[in-house]
């Protein structure tokens, strides 16, 4: 018969740990703990507390942020979560001290740093500085949306959001006229309560698109028009991903050579281009605030992908003195080097090309294979880099055209267009860029970009699981953003010998 090991579950153990020794040098809980201790001015949190002579102690301030650094490292971002963790993990326990505060407490916490936390992250950055991690001639920005405490089911613009609620409330009186016919027929007693709490929480749902609407106007994009509110977070926006729409923020930062995080903010619109000109001024700003010179960027490599390639953005970098590389969308398709890439080759389908329409040159036409006429629409159309002749159809010639599909590039156009180039502007920022980033030598500084800023959001993403941001609030966000900054940076701190060097 075979002999296992005696146990019993009801026998006590005494079990000795000194929390000093959990934090052992050379890892991140430890450069965590120096780092708060030593190195970041907290004092300005001491004066969210009146108690000095009547009141209930509070948690150190320096525990806490240990606590919620710790815990961002580690994918937890869940205040209850965090709150778990101090009593169950060894590790926090000890940079807790013992000490278990609950998850309100942490939530507060977090989300009332909007003075303390850019300051906090310049001393972070300072420590970087005194390990040799900051210097740099190379930067690149980048971004990354992610979803927040909001739905995206309550967005929609504001006549949306009126038919939603006419509809709200067309459904609660039919709920009504059903709840009265129940009451005359003597229907199940249970029924009519869970119609009840249906009808309740319609009318609250109504009640809460009419309270919004009375309170809010349109909300205005960059161009101008009328872009999607949010009735749960209004500072969050609606925006397109390689996953799909998500109700969001726009986390950007700037990075160096070395992967360190320089600028980091966080913002409500889903256009990157819209952003640059704010972060090179915060990257900047926090140079210069741990004793950089104010010009210490001029003449600096600055990276950054198509999504910020505008005239107004090279005009900024200009200004700047930015040795700029922000290509084109069509950039890859012009690389010889992505020639058997399917997604960079030129459009090579059956479709109708120039070479298909016959041009009229005494009468200044075009006639399409179909025997259409194309007549002379602009003489000198304008895009980013060249000047272009204008030629299109008549409306309704090619609506029932055969050769339709052949032709005509989106299914829904209602008539073919055709742009014969006149020149190139050479003058253009957009032009001189083209020009630049398609040297050997534009492409290899380019190139950098990938090995600089995408580990950094892969680390963050991925390694750290940060995958949606738990807060409301443009403010509150961007304090869980440079949080998460800081944690990555502290990182790069412990692997250049920080842990080792203050023992």
């Amino acid at each position: 018969m075979a002999r296992y090991k005696p146990y019993d579950y009801s026998q006590s153990m005494m079990m000795p740990v000194s929390l000093q020794e959990q934090l052992i040098p050379g890892t991140l809980e430890f450069a965590i703990h120096y780092l708060v201790d030593n190195d970041l001015d907290l004092l300005a949190l001491d004066g969210k507390f009146s108690n000095d002579d009547t009141g209930r102690p509070a948690y150190d301030p320096r525990v806490l942020l240990k606590v919620v650094l710790l815990a961002y490292s580690r994918g937890i971002i869940h205040s209850r979560k965090i709150e778990r963790a101090c009593r169950e993990n060894v590790t926090f326990m000890a940079l807790a001290c013992g000490q278990v505060p609950d998850h309100s407490t942490i939530a507060t916490f977090v989300s009332s740093m909007k003075d303390e936390i850019e300051p906090m992250f310049r001393d972070v950055l300072l420590a970087c500085e005194e390990m040799n991690l900051l210097g740099s001639t190379v930067f690149s920005l980048d971004g990354c949306k992610l979803p927040s405490n909001a739905s995206k089911e309550w967005s929609g613009t504001l006549q949306t959001l009126r038919k939603k609620q006419q509809k709200l409330e067309e459904k609660v009186k039919e709920l009504m006229e059903r709840q009265i016919e129940a009451d005359q027929t003597q229907d199940n007693p249970s029924d009519l309560a869970k119609r009840d709490k249906q009808i309740e929480r319609i009318r609250e749902n109504a009640d809460r698109i009419q309270e919004f609407l009375g309170k809010n106007g349109a909300r205005i994009g960059r161009t101008g028009k009328e872009i999607k509110s949010n009735i749960t977070d209004n500072e969050s926006a609606y925006m397109k991903t390689s996953h799909g729409t998500v109700q969001g923020f726009n986390a950007q930062a700037v990075v160096n050579e070395k992967q360190v995080i320089t600028a980091a903010r966080a913002f409500g619109h889903g256009q990157d281009y819209g952003h640059l000109e704010p972060m090179i001024e915060e990257a900047r700003q926090n140079l210069v605030s741990i004793g950089y010179r104010s010009d210490y960027m001029e003449g600096k490599t600055f990276l950054a992908d198509s999504n910020y390639h505008c005239e107004d953005n090279l005009k900024v970098c200009g200004e700047e003195k930015l040795d700029a590389y922000i290509p084109d969308v069509n950039f890859r398709k012009r690389d010889q080097r992505f020639e058997t890439q399917t997604r960079h080759k030129p459009d090579k389908s059956d479709r109708f090309t120039l070479a298909d329409f016959t041009y009229d040159e005494d009468n200044d036409k075009y006639i399409c294979p179909n025997g259409k006429e194309l007549t002379l629409r602009a003489k000198r159309a304008r895009t980013k880099e060249m000047v272009f002749r204008s030629y299109a159809m008549k409306d309704g010639d090619c609506t029932r055209c055969r050769y339709k599909a052949k032709c005509l590039e989106n299914r829904g156009g209602k008539h073919k267009h055709l742009s014969i180039p006149v020149e190139r502007l050479m003058g253009t920022l957009h032009a001189q860029m083209i020009d630049k980033i398609d040297t050997e030598e534009g492409r290899k500084k380019y190139e950098k970009r990938l090995g600089m800023v995408e580990p950094v959001f892969a680390n963050i993403r991925t390694q750290k699981r940060l995958d949606r941001f738990t807060l409301r609030g443009r403010i509150k966000v961007n304090i869980q953003w440079l949080l998460y900054c800081m944690v990555h940076n502290i990182e790069k701190l412990v692997r250049g010998g920080y842990g080792y060097a203050t023992t």
